[in-house]
């Protein structure tokens, strides 16, 4: 397919910026492409990286000729610096999103501080905001030296943008153009409130004088509860402000990544919406935040589980605020990244069973236990409760972590996942001296271990693959299954596992790269099209090889890996072929992997030096 880029910058080309609310992208050009206020869920007022005509942005440009351009990170932090170098001059933006502790939900703002540090430069401001997803018009007013957005057609959500200098309105949208001398600053500043709540909007001022410190500080006193001390503690820390950009402050949940519709293929229709929390994500998340230390975010979440169970049974997937209504539409109007249509919100998923979400869960409550906090008997009784949905349920097909739209299958990582719950869940048990049926629960333990062993087992491939139907075994060869040492239930050095890790690389790898599966050959997924590698499965398998103790191996591909990151240190959920980055940005998954493959690599060193 020919597809005309020119309109659309590479999603490695951005960075995020977030308040634990909702997260925002700024583009190396200056301009938020992407924005869903007030909350992640919420409907896009900026989606430009969808559609550069109708998707709505909110660009500050410098106007200077040969522009070599640099952007970063204040350290520990998530501030996002831009900085604009020229013959004529250097020109800064800072954006972030204003967050303190004791009020980090008393305001919803984009503070955007502007300065020129070298040279006079004249900037150009435009901000065309695009209520629910370009989908409503609206009206601007004047309002006390700043401008005011509503929709034409739904006045519940109110932006206001302020600026030190005189703001136009142009077809109803922000436009002006302002002038700073040599080290001469100023502050823009957007703001979202519901409508009747405007007491809420803050002056300049105080965004002036008080917030970029003051969230360069929060930022700080978070990252340094870090405490992975180990030879990648930049990238690793990078990863874990990422995932803290993910996290709802309110309610503890966790979005799987900040944007909906980007493509997994250019030009393909698997666009998905990911601002949602998948209880497998968000329990793989908690994992990845109590093994470098940050523990508070693991009780909120338990807390929020806890809140969720006992409205209704757990499952699969749920909006921030642990609601369900999240109807799968398409945004027909929206022409996609790089024309990738359709551009989806809202996501089918929410209907699908998926049996691995019980071990993921008792997993990092398993870690939780025994290294934060011992658990509560009520959380206890919530565990035996999901115990018996697995022991009913195991033997079940179902759609499997990668959310097969076709028929249900015997998918081997659920199975492995089922295990894994019964395993944590008898750990948890004896360790607490909790009541529990002991002898039963072990039986359907084992019986698990027992059925993936030898039933999911293909001889002619040496490999256990992804799936079975009855007694026939599938030929497809499925990156989950890197999962199987990862969660102890085999051994490194088990031949069959030695021989599962060979046909992977036989199959699935590109480079250093790894794909989930070959839906060429397998057709599983009932859906049309390639997709990338994917992130994630690359890390699960750098993280097997340093457990194999090929650690050369490991800490070369870790590198390399590393090497895909957008120069930011932030990664999508897929790669392509010629190292795009492509899917929903940025991926929690694919940080987390990364954080898990760190700590492994960086024990295993320890090890080997130690010897």
């Amino acid at each position: 397919m020919d597809i005309n880029t020119d309109n659309y910058q590479p999603i490695e080309n951005y960075g995020v910026i977030g308040n634990m609310k909702t997260a925002a992208l700024v583009g190396m050009d200056g301009s938020i492409d992407f924005l869903c206020f007030p909350a992640f869920d919420s409907p896009s007022i900026f989606a430009k990286i969808l559609d550069h005509q109708k998707g709505g942005y909110f660009s500050i440009e410098p106007q200077m000729e040969n522009v070599q351009i640099k952007q970063l990170y204040l350290p520990e932090t998530a501030v996002l610096i831009t900085r604009y170098f020229s013959e004529e001059g250097i020109a800064e933006i800072a954006d972030y999103m204003p967050v303190r502790d004791e009020t980090c939900n008393s305001y919803n703002a984009v503070v955007r501080k502007v300065k020129a540090v070298r040279g006079t430069i004249r900037f150009i401001l435009k901000m065309q905001p695009r209520f629910d997803y370009g989908r409503q018009s609206h009206s601007t007013k004047n309002n006390d030296n700043a401008l005011l957005f509503s929709s034409d057609e739904n006045n519940k959500t109110l932006l206001r943008l302020q600026a030190e200098f005189p703001l136009e309105i142009r077809d109803q949208d922000a436009y002006a153009e302002f002038e700073l001398q040599e080290s001469e600053k100023t502050v823009v500043v957007l703001e979202c409130v519901d409508e009747g709540y405007e007491k809420h909007f803050k002056e300049l001022s105080f965004y002036e004088e008080h917030t970029y410190f003051e969230t360069i500080e929060y930022w700080r006193r978070w990252s340094n509860q870090c405490t992975y001390k180990g030879r990648w503690k930049e990238i690793v820390l990078r990863s874990a402000i990422t995932l803290k950009l993910l996290t709802s402050s309110q309610y503890g949940s966790v979005v799987a990544a900040a944007t909906f519709g980007l493509p997994e293929e250019l030009g393909g229709d698997r666009n998905w919406d990911y601002r949602y929390t998948w209880i497998r994500d968000a329990a793989f998340t908690m994992y990845a935040f109590l093994k470098l230390g940050f523990t508070q975010e693991s009780e909120d979440f338990l807390k929020w589980i806890i809140e969720q169970d006992q409205n209704r049974d757990l499952h699969l997937l749920y909006k921030v605020d642990g609601s369900s209504d999240m109807e799968e539409q398409i945004l027909e109007h929206f022409e996609g990244y790089k024309k990738s249509a359709p551009v989806r919100i809202g996501n089918e998923a929410n209907n699908q069973l998926q049996l691995d979400i019980y071990g993921e869960l008792l997993d990092t409550i398993y870690i939780f236990n025994k290294y934060h906090k011992p658990i509560t008997y009520d959380l206890w009784q919530i565990i035996c409760k999901e115990v018996k949905i697995v022991m009913e349920k195991w033997q079940e097909p179902d759609h499997g972590i990668w959310e097969i739209r076709n028929q249900e299958q015997e998918f081997l990582h659920s199975r492995l996942m089922c295990w894994v719950a019964m395993d944590r869940a008898i750990k948890i048990g004896q360790d607490r001296s909790f009541p529990f049926p002991q002898t039963e629960w072990i039986k359907v333990r084992d019986e698990i271990y027992h059925d993936i062993y030898h039933n999911f087992w293909n001889e002619e491939l040496s490999s256990w693959v992804q799936f079975k139907n009855g007694d026939k075994v599938s030929d497809t060869i499925d990156a989950s299954v890197l999962l199987m040492p990862l969660v102890h239930f085999i051994v490194p050095n088990e031949p069959r596992w030695e021989a599962t890790l060979e046909a992977v690389n036989k199959h699935l790898r590109l480079d250093v790269l790894v794909y989930r599966y070959d839906n060429d050959e397998s057709g599983i997924d009932g859906l049309q099209g390639e997709e990338g590698t994917f992130t994630m499965c690359s890390f699960w398998y750098i993280e097997c090889l340093a457990k194999a103790g090929r650690i050369e191996e490991a800490v070369e591909n870790f590198a390399k890996m590393i090497g895909y990151s957008n120069h930011l240190g932030l990664f999508a959920e897929q790669i392509s072929k010629k190292g795009e980055h492509l899917g929903n940005f940025p991926q929690a998954f694919t940080h987390l992997g990364l954080i898990s493959a760190a700590l492994e690599l960086d024990k295993q060193l320890t090890r080997k030096v130690n010897r």
